[in-house]
């Protein structure tokens, strides 16, 4: 794959990858929270050579620097459009996971006219309750505390219980990329996600397809959470997976993979 393409975005650099040009079709992959696009790499090695793909480091992950103590999810969103104006991307398919679910949905409320279809992984229109708000700040000082034993921690709990043995690699390397996450990124991050609004008016709104990955097991995501949400939108597809919980991208990597290739060339039907 190629180099990592930079442009400067309010005064600070922004990393992407930018795949399989010439392509008529094109997915953007919005990755997740203390994540980086290098988590969509056999994804875009297997759709490259049939559609372009965008993968970015979204601002305070990877390699995109940090821009403030907040990182609004409009904010990233306006980050994303940056990348896609640079790139000469005016239509595309953008999915995201967990965080970058977030940032999709507002990118789909500041700019609907640019999606061909919106795919949500293990994300939701909703904002923070008051509790999960308290929460996010108390991880914020846990990560003040000790950044690196919250990361190498939190990373398993995001997998199924049953996978977590034989996928032991997959995990270890999703912790090492985690670690590259720096302090003020992760709590820029959390306090992003922490006063994100409700996006439920954008899902009942959107004319275009959407796909929703969902996993039985999720702790972070219930059935119910999810199935309510497939609810809102006019076109709907919704994968709900048994032994799942929170990174069926990688989890059941080659389920998920031809489920989204198909759901692409169904928005450019």
């Amino acid at each position: 794959m190629e180099q990592h393409r930079t442009i400067v975005f309010e005064e600070h650099t922004l990393h992407y990858r930018d795949e399989g040009k010439g392509h008529e079709q094109t997915l953007v992959l919005l990755h997740g929270y203390l994540q980086n696009l290098d988590i969509w790499s056999s994804y875009v090695l297997t759709y490259m050579r049939s559609m372009r793909v965008i993968t970015i480091d979204l601002p305070g992950h990877g390699y995109s620097e940090t821009f403030g103590e907040v990182h609004t999810m409009d904010f990233m969103a306006k980050a994303v459009k940056a990348v896609l104006d640079d790139a000469g991307v005016y239509q595309c398919v953008m999915v995201g996971h967990s965080m970058g679910g977030y940032v999709a949905l507002a990118f789909a409320d500041l700019y609907p006219h640019y999606l061909r279809g919106l795919g949500l992984i293990h994300s939701h229109a909703l904002p923070d309750t008051e509790e999960a708000a308290q929460r996010r700040m108390a991880t914020c000082e846990q990560v003040s505390q000790n950044r690196a034993g919250y990361i190498v921690g939190f990373i398993p709990t995001l997998f199924d219980a049953s996978k977590r043995r034989y996928m032991n690699q997959e995990i270890k390397d999703l912790q090492d990329q985690c670690l590259e996450t720096k302090e003020g990124s992760i709590v820029a991050a959390q306090r992003g996600m922490a006063v994100r609004p409700s996006r439920l008016k954008v899902l009942r709104e959107l004319e275009v397809p959407t796909l929703f990955i969902y996993g039985k097991n999720d702790p972070r995501i219930p059935v119910e959470l999810a199935l309510s949400q497939a609810m809102e939108a006019r076109h709907a597809e919704i994968l709900l997976l048994d032994n799942v919980a929170h990174m069926s991208h990688l989890e059941e990597r080659d389920y998920i993979r031809p489920r989204i290739f198909n759901f692409v060339h169904t928005c450019y039907m």
